[in-house]
């Protein structure tokens, strides 16, 4: 019989099932008290005409005392097998399994489980095949769960992983299989997530035979493929592997470059890349390997196409060698290599072709520079291969590859292995410094568009950081902002554009600048947020239109304007996170502000929230990249935060500090902008405010009340002007407006005057004409003060100027 028709075309079902096997149940005097269907099957009787006679019955040829020697004692069971006899005359061999039963009262009982003698064989037939095949074959076979956990393997698969034995994998010394080889863990999740089979082909380094001089490799063959139950369920993941041991060969070279295509070019990091080069060169390759960059790889132009000897620097990258102590090293990492201007690098750097030589102490070249003709000819260094490091065109560096230890010449094999290799890490060299140079003029231009100084202001005394994601993430488009408002306001705002790059820093700059007019016009937040939504809409639309992709992906905001007079702080967001307010007597608040949508969605309403703030007060508005790095909950980074808010009273600049300590890691892979801003209270005596009647000999009333203010405040130096101009500004509120009208000043850093009035039309400054009797009064006004402007209320409008104040005042 052949193997097949031993296995059976499918696997054998349980012979034991209780839902199929034949199941007696006897009471304490061996009578049976239940039948099961499966027993009738087996043994022809029917229920009927055997619940009620004794077992006894049942057997052939012997009653239960004489079977009890044929069965064995299992646990507190007994399993064996029985001859038992058909309701058609015949004898049957029955597999038996018997355990007692003990009832509340004491009575005892026995539950038999039994089944044809044949089937059991079958089945233990099958078993022993499939343990024999999985415990005693060569190749390695194991079993992960779908946490990739180790949960068995053979003793092949340990040997080859290098465990002690299969027992510590069973055991759980080793569980997870990112111990064993990343390489494990990456395919064997692979497989998980498609449910395909999943094949890898590692090589390990070679070991040199010295008496045939060729070089021997340990290639090992992974598969992995999903395990599924009879329903299809995903139970976890099989790994195959063979190993093998052979002469090096086509093959060889083809899973090299296969495995250098995984490892190098694996981040954007120009100089992890090189050293991901000379990692997979050594031992495998070369004995040492150099890697020299032209000083034009790391500067902001392209290098030239063509390089003149002598006429650029190299400079040593990165280098490795299969001696900890690297004895053939001449430069350090960084310096400068000054080859002599005969050696093989000179000459590989000026035709871009590649140069291999056999190294002897009568090599040209060398002679020249007694450092490297001492190191390599002490270490034995037979044979010197010089590729040159070239993508598109463009040379930007050689690579050097020595052997001394493994005794073959570089051959044209290892010539064409070692170009191919090369090439492939010059594409990967090209990008990374295309990557930094784009990310340098990003960054670049992002910190031009950002604020360069934050102004001093009374109200708030701020402090901020900005930090840019790690190289791989690219600059993104956070940014941050102080706008100084009219009535001694300020304006404090944060953003963060969707995506990273030139796209996101220039997305940036555009939404800060349309932020800085808006705030100029003196909206209320949620009214600017709107303004801002209508144009990010706008620019989408207009660079989707033109085909040039969407001008803005989308942005996030928060926009708050703090009032020293009020004490208050109205705050709007746009899909960004809520303000934190470290108060004096209180703990740290996330205060409710309603969340609005990110901009650029457009139609959808922005609403805005005031809130009562202490003087003392810290406001930290920040990105998302603040309280969502490290891949944490964002609850736990907003606990972070509270506590680094935790003590208001210390400076601006030790709480950046301990916010970037504590909240960031070494590496962020967003952006991150955050700024704080103490708040300050303008004291009452340094405003004074007026209701004015709607008659024009009020005006002079104004004129009396300035003057007396402005002399308590020792500013008699400016009263003039600010009685000229709160007379013309009284007087059109009063001609021009209606009531109620109201006047203040204020005295911080400027001399501020408001006027107050119910209408909402916004004077424009014209030029009189010479006939004209009147229309100069705002011309005048403008002339005179600083600033003016007007800002809208929800009574009304307010007119202000702002006069810059005398030394000393």
């Amino acid at each position: 019989m052949g193997v097949s028709g031993a296995l059976g075309s499918a696997d054998p079902a349980d012979p034991f099932d209780i839902g199929s096997a034949a199941v007696a149940v006897t009471d304490a005097k061996m009578l049976v008290v239940y039948w099961s269907p499966g027993a009738e099957r087996l043994l022809g009787h029917p229920a009927g005409d055997a619940v009620g006679h004794p077992v006894e019955s049942f057997l052939a040829g012997t009653g239960p005392a004489a079977a009890v020697p044929r069965l064995r004692r299992v646990g507190r069971g007994w399993n064996g097998v029985l001859a038992a006899r058909h309701r058609a005359g015949h004898t049957v061999d029955v597999a038996v399994r018997a355990c007692p039963l003990v009832a509340a009262g004491g009575h005892r009982g026995w539950l038999v489980v039994a089944c044809d003698a044949r089937e059991q064989d079958e089945c233990e037939f099958h078993e022993q095949i499939a343990r024999g095949l999985l415990e005693r074959s060569p190749m390695g076979i194991a079993v992960l769960d779908t946490d990739l956990s180790w949960k068995w393997a053979n003793r092949a698969l340990a040997d080859m992983e290098g465990y002690g034995s299969a027992e510590d994998i069973v055991s759980g010394t080793v569980t997870d299989a990112g111990e064993s080889s990343p390489l494990v863990s990456r395919y064997a999740k692979r497989a998980l997530m498609t449910g395909q089979p999943q094949v890898t082909l590692e090589s390990s380094p070679a070991q040199h035979d010295m008496t045939r001089r060729r070089s021997k490799r340990r290639v090992k063959l992974r598969s992995f493929f999903p395990v599924r139950n009879r329903v299809g369920d995903t139970l976890g993941v099989c790994l195959v592997a063979l190993q093998a041991t052979g002469q090096d060969s086509a093959r060889d070279r083809l899973t090299l470059l296969n495995e250098a295509s995984e490892r190098i070019g694996t981040t954007l990091d120009l100089d992890r890349t090189v050293r991901e080069l000379a990692e997979v060169v050594v031992p495998r390759v070369a004995d040492f390997v150099a890697i020299d960059l032209l000083d034009a790889v790391r500067a902001e132009a392209d290098p030239a196409v063509d390089v003149p000897p002598g006429e650029e620097t190299l400079r040593r990258a990165a280098h490795l060698s299969i001696q900890e102590d690297h004895p053939e090293v001449v430069v350090e990492l960084g310096t400068a290599t000054d080859y002599p201007p005969r050696s093989p690098q000179e000459r590989c750097l000026a035709t871009g072709q590649p140069i291999n030589e056999v190294v002897s102490p009568s090599t040209s070249w060398l002679a020249d520079d007694s450092v490297r003709w001492t190191r390599l000819i002490r270490l034995g260094v037979h044979t010197h291969l010089v590729v040159p490091l070239r993508a598109r065109g463009i040379t930007m560096g050689v690579v050097t590859l020595l052997r001394w230890k493994n005794p073959d010449p570089f051959d044209e094999d290892d010539l064409l292995l070692v170009e191919e290799l090369v090439a492939r890490a010059a594409v990967c060299v090209d990008n990374a410094r295309r990557f930094a140079r784009e990310r340098q003029a990003a960054l670049t231009l992002q910190t031009s568009l950002l604020p360069p100084d934050l102004p001093e202001l009374n109200a708030v005394e701020v402090a901020y950081r900005y930090l840019p994601a790690d190289l791989e993430s690219g600059v993104g488009g956070d940014w941050f902002d102080v706008i100084p408002l009219s009535g001694a306001r300020v304006a404090l705002v944060v953003g963060d554009v969707v995506g990273h790059g030139l796209h996101a820093a220039a997305s940036m700059g555009r939404l800060r600048a349309c932020v800085q007019t808006l705030a100029d016009l003196d909206l209320p937040p949620d009214e600017l947020l709107t303004h801002v939504d209508d144009l990010v809409v706008r620019l989408s639309d207009e660079a989707e239109a033109a085909a040039q992709g969407p001008a803005v992906i989308g942005a996030t905001c928060v926009y708050a304007v703090y009032d020293p007079v009020a004490r208050t702080i109205v705050v709007s967001r746009a899909g960004h996170p809520s303000p934190a307010i470290a108060h004096l007597t209180e703990p740290v608040e996330f205060p409710d502000i309603p969340a609005g949508p990110p901009l650029g969605l457009g139609g959808l309403p922005f609403e805005s929230a005031e809130i009562v703030v202490e003087e003392g007060s810290i406001i930290a508005l920040y990105t998302d990249g603040l309280i969502e790095a490290s891949d944490r909950d964002v609850d736990v980074g907003m606990e972070r935060l509270c506590f680094t808010l935790a003590h208001p009273d210390r400076p601006l600049e030790e709480i950046c500090d301990i916010m970037v300590r504590t909240l960031l890691p070494d590496r962020p892979r967003d952006d991150v902008a955050f700024l704080i801003a103490r708040t300050h209270a303008l004291s009452p005596d340094r405003v004074a405010s007026w209701e004015i009647p709607a008659d024009p000999s009020a005006v002079a009333v104004v004129r009396n009340d300035v003057a007396r203010q402005l002399a308590v405040w020792g500013l008699e130096e400016v009263a003039f002007t600010t009685e000229l101009i709160a007379s013309e500004l009284v007087t059109n509120a009063i001609r021009h407006a209606y009531g109620p009208i109201s006047l203040r000043l204020i005295h911080e850093r400027a001399l501020i005057c408001e006027v107050s009035d119910a209408s909402n039309t916004a004077p424009h400054l014209r030029r009189a004409l010479s006939t004209d009797e009147g229309g100069r009064g705002l011309f005048l006004v403008a002339q005179l003060a600083q600033r003016w402007g007007t800002r809208h209320t929800a009574d009304g409008k307010t007119i202000w100027t702002e006069q810059q104040l005398p030394d000393g005042a």
